[in-house]
């Protein structure tokens, strides 16, 4: 176990080649929005970083907190950035300071569940599972009334679990997102905990962009 503790995502990824200019582009903008879910007021942030985070408060559609998500998932928003054609999901990596959080990464036990001919980790796939409940009907809102844009789910640390987890749910229930074309969705997970078995990575690989920048200091279990 003490080995297991001292085991980096960066080990997992040291072979990893380098990603493209034109695959990374997103990124930075991504991070932007990551960032704003950390807002109180959107019209008046403390947390933005250098230049801000170069998003219009008028597109946000809305934000959840901890008091509204009940602590099932971290807090999340959903945007329009109108710029890029582009219907955001965002949400909230870990809360060192709040118990739910801590609550959902450890809610797991080796082969507790399973989940489409594989294994999940129970917490963050009951979050993924609660986000897309709570918010399909918007979601496909949205795309109904912009044909042309894009969905990108984005998610750091804790969320960027979530975020892998939802896009096995997501094509689970195509339907309650009107059955949207697959080249339409985009998802991105930046450093993410590891939480499904080897068979699941790899059916999914196609569909979920994993960011790791071979600096993460903590070790996910």
């Amino acid at each position: 176990a003490w080995k297991r503790c001292l085991y980096t995502a960066g080990h997992d990824s040291e072979n990893w080649k380098l990603a493209s200019a034109e695959e990374f582009q997103p990124m930075p903008r991504l991070c932007r929005c990551i960032l704003a879910v950390y807002e109180d007021d959107f019209r008046n942030p403390i947390w933005a970083p250098p230049g801000g985070c170069h998003m219009n408060p008028n597109w946000v559609i809305l934000g959840k907190y901890y008091e509204e998500t009940h602590g099932q998932s971290t807090s999340y928003m959903i945007c329009l950035d109108h710029e890029k054609a582009d219907i955001v999901l965002a949400i909230k990596g870990l809360h060192l300071g709040n118990r739910s959080d801590y609550a959902v990464f450890f809610d797991n036990k080796l082969g507790q569940t399973t989940f489409d001919s594989g294994y999940a980790h129970n917490g963050l796939l009951n979050a993924a599972r609660w986000v897309f409940d709570a918010e399909h009907e918007v979601l496909k809102d949205l795309l109904e009334r912009n044909p042309t844009y894009t969905l990108t789910f984005a998610r750091h640390s804790l969320g960027a679990g979530v975020v892998a987890l939802l896009t096995t749910v997501e094509f689970q229930n195509q339907d309650l997102l009107g059955n949207v074309e697959r080249k339409r969705i985009r998802r991105y997970a930046l450093a993410p905990p590891r939480c499904t078995s080897l068979n699941l990575a790899i059916r999914y690989a196609d569909v979920i962009n994993s960011i790791v920048l071979q600096v993460a200091t903590q070790a996910f279990l």
